[in-house]
């Protein structure tokens, strides 16, 4: 390993301070670096706030002049919340700056490169490129294709089942997986259910982590308007959103007078139109998605190739042939239809194990659930 890759390795690390705090912006440090010698650092806190370029030379001050700057971002070069990163290297008289992964912003996209470059500053990038964008995976799939990252979690016994036959699950996992879904929920943008789960579970979908920087936008696809004003996932006012095909006025108004927000999607055959759901969240800048839902809907997504990553959680048991299956999909008579994944990780969590993986690019699955879901 070079010291250059070295430094950086340490800038990524320090940038995953902000894993739950940044959203929407992306997770970036900056470290400052004169003869081998840590000058300073800074990490961007909060979307508003300084970036990780400003707070790093903030820290310095005048022994910023003439340092080599690690960020894990390629410095922006337009002025949004806050003004421009380049002309504060610029200002500082930093020497030289090595940048992670290009800024996939439209606004910035190389823009930041060349703004350094044309004020006399030597610019070095991409390095660990992969390691910048996999910290911040939605953040660079929404500007690239205008979709956030989907996440589906499941829990299931050893024999992929996810509830007895009467709906009983409480609990299938133990309190480590539990502990680790909340970890999952703090980094997320928007934590996304059907009005199936909201019914039958009434859950809070809530982080309960302390301390807690923010809470993730709830978000339940209600294709006929059912759920109740009264439910749980409701108690914070101006934090849930309904996705809904029904043009049903009272119900919307009586959602609405409770300070929940309602907006009507495309209907499709079975739900809802998921990827129009899914552009719209991207729209309101929402990076990463946590799914917690019920088969139907997690068949859906999939089927519909709308998830990047499967979290599952394995439990040591086993509920037998009667008991809840995984996810919904349509009847797959060949082979070759199977939904494909990669397995990413394995990662035992007290008596569970975590399973992260990926579905493969060439799946075919069946479509008779492409754009269909949410109860």
């Amino acid at each position: 390993m070079s010291e250059h890759e070295r430094y950086m390795r340490r800038a990524l690390e320090l940038a995953a301070r902000g894993l739950n705090t940044t959203d929407p912006n992306p997770r970036i440090d900056c470290v400052l670096m004169q003869t081998k010698r840590i000058v300073d650092e800074g990490w961007h806190e909060r979307a508003g706030g300084p970036h990780a370029e400003v707070n790093a030379l903030r820290a310095a001050g005048p022994a910023a002049e003439g340092a080599t700057a690690y960020v894990t971002l390629e410095p922006c070069a337009h002025t949004g919340r806050t003004p421009p990163c380049v002309e504060a290297l610029a200002g500082a008289r930093v020497r030289r700056v090595f940048y992670g992964a290009g800024d996939p912003n439209p606004l910035i996209n190389g823009a930041g490169v060349m703004a350094l470059r044309s004020s006399g500053i030597e610019v070095v990038g991409e390095l660990l490129a992969d390691e910048s964008r996999a910290l911040n995976p939605g953040f660079f799939k929404r500007m690239r294709v205008g979709l956030p990252w989907v996440r589906v979690k499941l829990a299931m016994s050893l024999d992929g089942r996810t509830a007895l036959a009467n709906g009983a699950s409480r609990w299938i996992t133990g309190e480590a997986a539990r502990a680790d879904v909340q970890r999952y929920r703090a980094r997320s943008s928007v934590i996304l259910t059907g009005s199936g789960t909201v019914m039958s579970d009434d859950p809070a979908l809530d982080v309960r982590l302390e301390p807690c920087a923010r809470q993730p936008l709830r978000v339940i696809l209600d294709s006929a308007l059912r759920v109740p004003a009264r439910a749980r996932v409701f108690a914070r006012p101006g934090q849930a959103l309904v996705f809904t095909a029904s043009t049903d006025a009272a119900r919307r108004g009586e959602l609405e007078r409770s300070g929940i927000t309602v907006e009507r999607v495309e209907a499709s055959e079975q739900g809802l139109a998921l990827e129009a759901v899914l552009r719209r969240l991207a729209a309101l800048e929402a990076n990463e998605i946590w799914v917690e839902a019920g088969a139907r809907l997690a068949g859906s997504l999939l089927g519909a190739a709308l998830v990047d990553e499967l979290i599952v959680y394995v439990a040591p048991s086993l509920l037998g042939p009667a008991a809840r299956p995984l996810v919904e999909l349509p009847p797959i008579e060949q082979l070759e239809a199977r939904v494909q994944l990669q397995f990413i990780e394995a990662l035992p969590l007290g008596e569970d194990l975590r399973l992260t993986a990926r579905p493969q690019p060439s799946a075919k699955p069946a479509a008779a659930a492409a754009a269909s879901g949410g109860g």
